[in-house]
């Protein structure tokens, strides 16, 4: 297997991110051993699991000598944001494609996309033409880009929605490792990791990087948007892709993909009313700020399959703390 130091890369993160117990919790649901890997706080534009994609997104784009960086996201994405921050920290322009119109006011990634100085291009979705799948979504939106930036195409460096590549799945087989070290350090058999599935890039990383340890921990993702046909094959390809850019062929099938669709809601970035429940218990019983458009359906997700019985006693389970704390202060509303 090929060396995640073969690859170009921007040291971004403050790593290994910390794994922490929930207790509180824990004694609540009366189930499993529930522990957190604390990503939103490995630094990077108020931290979260984008700055371990980008620490290769952006080794990249160095090496082939870009001057600016463009990407592409929702009006509250944490992705843009970081890309953002990432982008100014190593020298770089950022180009922010954000789907919707321009609000009146910016809160929450936003105001920091607009700190950081990013520009931000404001595209409507119905413009790009229809999508159903992430792979389509990602041609739209790579011919829009290419439109707009026009004479600018040549030195962008340009990161899909998400930073949803191959490259950037390393990041997340690197997080893998990380646990996996992490758990052995403590004595600790971690049977479940859940996550937040947004693109279904971060879940591929971890998929393929528990494939490649041979490790028993199985990974569940909390679909936070229902955006996609063919989710589940769709994070089975992109987990063989991240495999073989290491140099080792393995198959993926969707029944390796353990993604429950059921925690969405209305649509992405509409908090359900347990999402917002599971924010508060977080923020009561652990001191854990969630968000409600990624995090705060995981957990919600979570805490409804404790309560089912599906995570159970006996188990221990490891909650992925993406981060997206700035998207809380855009709902404010809610939590009065």
């Amino acid at each position: 297997m090929r060396s995640l130091d073969e690859f170009p890369r921007a040291r971004l993160a403050h790593l290994p991110s910390a794994l922490e117990e929930m207790p509180n919790l824990s004694r609540l649901l009366g189930g499993p051993d529930l522990w957190v890997k604390r990503d939103d706080q490995i630094g990077l534009g108020i931290g979260g699991n984008k700055t371990r994609k980008l620490e290769f997104l952006m080794g990249e784009a160095l090496a082939k000598g870009a001057r600016k960086v463009a990407t592409f996201g929702g009006l509250q994405s944490n992705h843009a944001r970081q890309t953002a921050s990432a982008a100014r920290k190593l020298g770089l322009e950022p180009i922010l494609f954000l789907l919707g119109e321009r609000p009146q006011e910016y809160k929450g990634n936003l105001l920091l996309d607009r700190l950081y100085g990013a520009e931000i291009r404001f595209l409507d979705p119905g413009k790009l033409g229809g999508w159903t799948t992430i792979e389509a979504a990602e041609k739209l939106m790579g011919a829009a880009a290419r439109l707009s930036l026009g004479p600018d195409w040549e030195e962008t460096y340009v990161i899909p929605v998400g930073g949803h590549t191959p490259i950037g799945g390393l990041g997340y087989v690197n997080a893998a490792f990380e646990l996996a070290e992490q758990a052995e350090e403590r004595g600790l058999r971690v049977d479940y990791v859940v996550t937040a599935a947004g693109t279904g890039g971060t879940m591929a990383g971890l998929l393929a990087g528990f494939k490649l340890l041979r490790a028993k921990t199985r990974v569940i993702g909390i679909d936070v948007g229902r955006l996609w046909r063919g989710f589940r094959a769709s994070i089975a390809r992109m987990a063989e892709r991240v495999a073989q850019l290491l140099g080792e062929k393995v198959s993926f099938g969707e029944d390796d993909v353990l993604l429950y669709e059921d925690y969405v809601g209305q649509a992405y970035a509409h908090p359900t009313p347990e999402c917002l429940e599971a924010i508060r218990l977080a923020a009561r019983h652990e001191g854990l700020v969630l968000d409600p458009v990624y995090t705060g359906k995981a957990m919600a997700g979570l805490i409804d399959l404790v309560r089912r019985g599906v995570l159970k006693e006996g188990q221990t389970v490891v909650f992925l703390h993406t981060g997206g704390s700035p998207a809380i202060f855009a709902f404010e509303e809610l939590f009065e």
